[in-house]
């Protein structure tokens, strides 16, 4: 089976969210963002995953817009570590350039399956 776009680039995210996890708790000391940024990070894809194998339309609807809130709820926390200094400016629009695609991309997809 061929990965699917969304997939491809929540599992590239998901990745980033590891390695910026140990960045943030190892290097910057930041336990409480980080571990939430990780969690959320990380389910994005985890849901897109499972949504490969729903059990209807509407499952894998659900999935998505679950992932979409996970990507949502990620972006808020890349706020807060921006504005709390804990990432720098390259560093943040970096990631969030990577997390609106993802937004970007959840949306189309999600508007597409409910158009038909």
């Amino acid at each position: 089976m061929e990965e699917s776009v969304i997939y491809k680039l929540s599992k590239k995210f998901a990745l980033r969210m590891r390695k910026l996890y140990v960045i943030l708790t190892e290097i910057r000391k930041e336990y409480v963002i980080s571990k939430q940024l990780y969690r959320s990070g990380t389910s994005i894809g985890a849901n897109v995953a499972e949504s490969i194998y729903a059990q209807s339309e509407a499952d894998y609807t659900n999935k998505l817009k679950i992932a979409l809130k996970e990507a949502s709820e990620s972006k808020y926390w890349l706020e807060l570590l921006f504005e709390s200094e804990l990432l720098n400016q390259q560093e943040y629009n970096s990631l969030i350039n990577d997390i609106n695609i993802i937004l970007g991309t959840l949306v189309n997809i999600i508007n597409k399956v409910d158009k038909k």
